[in-house]
C-alpha cells in the first residue's frame, strides 16, 4: 500500500470512530485554514526549496545544501514534548 493509501484509511478510520463533535471542531479548522489563503504561499509537490539550516533536538545544525548533494532530502516535523 502506498503513502497516499495508507493515510486516506487512517482518516477514513478515524472519522468512523471520532465523535461528531470533534469531527466537527476539525472540519472548522480545516476550512478556516483553506479560507485564510495558506494555500497560496505553501510549497507544492517537485517545488524546489531554498537553503535552509536547522537545528536538530540535541542543538546540532545541519544545512540543507550538504544533504542535498547525496540527493533527494526528506524533512520530517514532529511536536516532541510540550
Amino acid at each position: 500500500m502506498g503513502l497516499q493509501q495508507t493515510l486516506d484509511q487512517m482518516k477514513q478510520d478515524f472519522v468512523a470512530s471520532a465523535e461528531p463533535e470533534v469531527l466537527a471542531v476539525m472540519r472548522k479548522a480545516t476550512d478556516d485554514l483553506l479560507q485564510s489563503g495558506i494555500l497560496d504561499s505553501t510549497l507544492k509537490p517537485g517545488d524546489k526549496i531554498p537553503e535552509f539550516t536547522l537545528e536538530d533536538a540535541d542543538g546540532k545544525v545541519f544545512y540543507s545544501r550538504n544533504f542535498l548533494t547525496t540527493g533527494p532530502l526528506l524533512i520530517t516535523f514532529y511536536r516532541g514534548i510540550w
